[in-house]
């Protein structure tokens, strides 16, 4: 056999099959999965910044991205954009504690009794499809035009999606599961925390990340409700001055903390659900 003969391919494969399924391996290691990630938005905003220079997009109309990240900056040096941001913090985080509490509450006794499934799940649904803006007037009403109807809309918000969700993970529990749970002699408390809550927890944790977003879109309307502070405020007032450099500033910075938050559940998720199987490999 000489030096330069073919070495042949496989038993079952053609040469170029062969070669074939070694190229995507070679293509995807060439980059990092999470740098792969990035490159789509890269490539839109050097899209958007060589539009702006070349005069495409008026500043008036939209800012270009390196004016964004100049006012940013300012923004965070001279202190404004963090105590902003704090003020904002302080309105999710304490209308998430409410509505999550009250959904999580709410799920259990619909979902684990049918009496309480009677009670309960007729009025959620009917204020699930009440739109956010139409209890903006009622709120004022209620609670006036301090930080209470803020706090209310989030929670509001983030109440819905983990009642759907934790109450259908709940019902969609394995009867064979609660059956074998019975015959190793568990009772009703032992069976709902040790097999109908597991059970549950995988839908619960995708309500906890709808329930995020969802608290974090509230909080833009609710900060439309006389606000003197937030990343609202901040939007609104430079909407005044037709500041869009600014309002971006605002939107990035929910983007950046909806995906933060998102990021961090997707964490615990996997942590939680570590003896759950993964269609899809890292």
């Amino acid at each position: 056999m000489s030096d330069t003969q073919a070495v042949p391919a496989p038993r079952g494969l053609l040469p170029g099959a062969a070669a074939g399924l070694r190229r995507p391996t070679l293509r995807r290691s060439a980059l990092p999965p999470k740098l792969r990630r990035f490159l789509s938005p890269l490539v839109l905003v050097l899209l958007w910044q060589a539009a702006s220079m070349a005069g495409l997009i008026a500043p008036r109309t939209l800012a270009a991205p390196t004016a964004i990240l100049a006012s940013a900056w300012e923004l965070t040096l001279s202190g404004e954009l963090p105590s902003h941001l704090l003020v904002s913090l302080g309105r999710v985080l304490s209308g998430l504690g409410i509505g999550l509490s009250a959904g999580i509450a709410l799920a259990l006794v619909a979902g684990l009794s049918k009496l309480g499934e009677e009670i309960v799940d007729a009025p959620m649904q009917m204020l699930r499809t009440m739109p956010f803006l139409a209890l903006v007037p009622l709120f004022i009403l209620w609670f006036g035009i301090g930080e209470t109807p803020k706090i209310a809309l989030v929670a509001l918000g983030a109440a819905f999606p983990v009642y759907l969700t934790l109450f259908s993970g709940i019902r969609g529990v394995e009867p064979k599961l609660v059956e074998a749970g019975r015959i190793f002699g568990l009772d009703r408390r032992g069976l709902i925390r040790h097999v109908i809550l597991p059970g549950a927890l995988p839908s619960a944790l995708v309500g906890l990340r709808y329930a995020l977003g969802s608290a974090w879109l509230s909080l833009v309307i609710a900060e439309q409700i006389n606000a003197t502070a937030g990343i609202g405020f901040l939007v609104n007032d430079a909407r005044e001055f037709l500041r869009t450099d600014v309002i971006v500033v605002g939107l990035l910075v929910y983007a950046l903390l909806g995906l933060g938050a998102d990021a961090l559940v997707r964490l615990v998720e996997r942590r939680a659900l570590a003896w759950r199987p993964s269609l899809v490999k890292e």
